[in-house]
């Protein structure tokens, strides 16, 4: 990834270069974008070597996806425990306060 003076950076994917300018403080986030996506189309080409082009950036960008929605499930179901957890500890607290 390459930078210049206006901020905008460039980031080279499947031999193409794509200028994106990010946010201010938001650099950071870009690059690691990029560098999951390199690492997903690198991991998708080793498992279907054949594939290049648009459709190996699809399914890459298809797999980021998936994964981003059972790690949105995962997150929900956690949250939803915590929640549980809070809830069950201010019903002991008022259980307590109320005995006092």
């Amino acid at each position: 990834m390459s930078y210049n003076a206006a901020g905008v950076r460039v980031v080279s994917i499947l031999g193409e270069d794509y200028s994106i300018k990010a946010p201010a403080g938001e650099e950071q986030t870009l690059l690691d974008a990029a560098m999951m996506l390199k690492a997903a189309l690198a991991e998708t080409k080793r498992k279907y070597p054949t594939l290049i082009g648009d459709r190996l950036l699809v399914l890459a960008a298809m797999n980021l996806c998936s994964q981003q929605i059972e790690m949105q499930k995962q997150h929900k179901l956690e949250l939803d425990r915590y929640q549980e957890q809070v809830s069950a500890t201010v019903e002991v607290i008022s259980k307590t306060i109320n005995q006092a």
